[in-house]
């Protein structure tokens, strides 16, 4: 496997309710080559995580549709693309939509783990798109049994390919995704709905993150 094959291989597929970020345009917000950009940010993305050698990924449950569904990037944001470069060296993030950047709570929170960590993993969904509600695109649901099933080989290549030997869940639909892997899998809760304090305390558990480096942080304007 190869970056570039892998986001061939995402791009190929279509799903019904389902938005694509790196096959897809989405009508509303998106520049005219969009999906070019997402499958740029992503190759790169890859490439620069084989390089660093992550051996651990964050796992999350899939695409938000103010997060990856506009990146193309899981568990990130646009107001965070201009700090992949400094996390992922070689990593070239471009912002796919028009207007202001959008910031998500869930990537405040990952970010602010991600920065103080010696060694960045790799963030990825169980379900790499942005699946929605029929007729309304700007929201999220949860992926079906069926959708999921089409992906499970692109994410067992992903995980072999880049000899992951640790999958950090963000929630309980991760971790039970997860087990199937045959890796370690440890498990922290997920940060919207209240998890914010439980979430940071996995954290500093799992990667021995003294007190002061995750103390209360103010949101951004977007978030609020």
């Amino acid at each position: 496997m190869t970056p570039t094959s892998f986001v061939k291989a995402l791009a190929s597929l279509s799903l019904e309710d389902v938005f694509n970020p790196y096959a897809d345009t989405c009508p509303v917000h998106d520049r005219t080559d969009a999906a070019s950009y997402r499958r740029t940010n992503l190759r790169t993305y890859l490439s620069a995580a084989e390089d660093i050698g992550v051996d651990t990924i964050w796992m999350g449950r899939d695409l938000g549709y103010r997060g990856g569904r506009r990146t193309g990037l899981a568990l990130t944001d646009e107001f965070h693309l201009a700090e992949m470069a400094k996390v992922y060296p070689g990593c070239s993030s471009r912002q796919a939509t028009r207007g202001p950047v959008i910031a998500e709570r869930t990537a405040a929170e990952i970010w602010g783990v991600l920065k103080v960590i010696e060694k960045p993993p790799l963030l990825w969904n169980v379900f790499p798109f942005h699946p929605h509600e029929t007729g309304n695109p700007l929201t999220n649901r949860r992926f079906k049994a069926k959708e999921l099933a089409l992906v499970n080989d692109l994410n067992n290549a992903l995980i072999k390919w880049l000899k992951v030997r640790r999958i950090v869940a963000i929630g309980q639909d991760a971790a039970s995704y997860a087990t199937a892997f045959g890796v370690e899998v440890l498990t922290v809760r997920h940060p919207s709905y209240g998890g914010v304090k439980d979430f940071r305390s996995g954290m500093k558990q799992i990667y021995s993150i003294p007190e002061d480096l995750l103390g209360a942080r103010s949101l951004q304007p977007s978030l609020l």
